[in-house]
């Protein structure tokens, strides 16, 4: 049976690279950094990463990594059970208390991912008789979580509140029991930030609860780096956070919700992928904590990434690059043509300077683009040479 199987299997591969969709994934033989080294050519070599969602630089930071040396010794490796057997350790608990006050949540549960923690949540919280308002640029794991439940569906133009109000009115003129508007707190292809206030004014007006996943801001954006709720003042009127553990805080893994306590409380007894998925390590627990300690004591990192990201975007839009406006660290650098921006990274990569180029389904056809993402970690010299790179690169491929 299977030799059909593969001919298909194989088939679909060669259509994937066919169609300049193929995604390599490059062996790094470091620790997560500014710096990696990276094999090209068969030989390990050492380049600047501006492609990871180590927005802080807290991946490889000697405190973190001491915390989690401390957590394994006092906690072990793993639990090997889910948080209702015996899976729930001091650790956690502590956690999703701390993780309550940073947020300004009344309560936090603790998933494996943030993709688990929004597949958990809709099905949870809404039937057939309710409705979900989504962004349509809305990270997959919304998309996922939304298709487990038995909700109505409706879409809203990204960003657009004249769309979101006119399908806030269709979901209450079929007479929805229960609105959620979900939407990601900052965008992942653009950088862009939802407007919160707004979308709050509206949930208000039409009786609607707000979620967000806020899994690109939290740690840095807003003035505590509590995130897009904070940077907007509603952090009070957002009814569900989700994120991750996995970027700026640690850049580890496992994901949270962070809600009114009766929405937690429900999630720790119905949420499918915290009841039959095994404890978060108690190693990234800890270290987790040690993260927000970091924040809470002092905003040196969120100072310095926003140094590097303005000058990033500055310097390449004084060469001429086309950068999607706005401030957050995620600065697209729009090329356009798929093959084209293939071909950039390709010759970024061998200047010495890791990025990815995306390209249709990921992003809309003749928006291909470089994803660049600047961390804290980096120094200005290692903007300068990383804009130095994109400006002979450009010269290159135009020959």
């Amino acid at each position: 049976m299977f030799d059909t199987v593969r001919d298909d299997l194989r088939a679909t591969l060669d259509e994937i690279r066919a169609a300049g969709l193929h995604k390599p994934e490059r062996v790094i033989g470091t620790p997560q950094s500014a710096t990696v080294e990276v094999t090209r050519g068969g030989r390990p070599g050492e380049v600047l990463n501006f492609c990871a969602n180590n927005y802080l630089g807290l991946a490889d930071h000697p405190e973190v990594i001491a915390a989690a040396h401390e957590a394994l010794g006092r906690w072990g490796y793993g639990m090997a059970s889910v948080r209702f057997i015996c899976g729930t350790q001091e650790v956690h608990k502590e956690l999703e208390a701390r993780l309550s006050a940073f947020l300004g949540q009344e309560d936090t549960i603790l998933y494996s991912s943030c993709f688990d923690a929004n597949g958990g949540v809709f099905e949870t919280l809404l039937g057939a008789e309710d409705a979900v308002i989504s962004d349509a640029l809305n990270h997959a794991s919304i998309i996922d979580g939304i298709r487990l439940s038995k909700a109505r569906r409706f879409r809203y133009a990204n960003r657009d509140l004249a769309d979101l109000e006119a399908q806030l009115k269709e979901a209450t003129a079929g007479g929805a029991r229960r609105k959620l508007i979900v939407t990601d707190g900052v965008f992942s292809m653009d950088g862009y930030v939802a407007p919160l206030a707004e979308i709050c004014d509206l949930a208000d007006r039409y009786d609607a609860m707000v979620m967000v996943d806020d899994s690109h801001a939290v740690g840095f954006v807003g003035p505590g780096g509590r995130g897009t709720p904070e940077l907007h003042g509603v952090m009070d009127r957002v009814d569900i956070i989700t994120g991750t553990l996995g970027k700026a805080l640690g850049g580890a893994s496992g994901g949270y919700v962070a809600a009114r306590a009766e929405i937690v409380a429900l999630l720790r007894q119905r949420s499918r992928p915290y009841l039959f998925s095994n404890t978060l390590a108690p190693v990234i627990a800890a270290a987790s904590l040690k993260v927000l300690d970091l924040l809470e004591s002092a905003d040196d990192l969120r100072v310095r990434l926003a140094e590097n990201t303005a000058l990033f975007r500055s310097r390449m839009t004084e060469a001429g690059f086309d950068i999607l406006p706005g401030d957050h660290a995620i600065a697209p650098v729009m090329i356009g043509d798929a093959s084209e921006a293939g071909r950039m990274a390709e010759l970024l990569l061998e200047r010495g300077v890791y990025v990815i180029g995306f390209s249709y389904p990921v992003v809309p056809q003749g928006k291909a683009r470089i994803r660049v993402q600047l961390s804290a970690a980096h120094s200005t010299e290692d903007v300068d040479r990383a804009v130095d790179a994109f400006i002979a690169a450009r010269a290159e491929l135009a020959g």
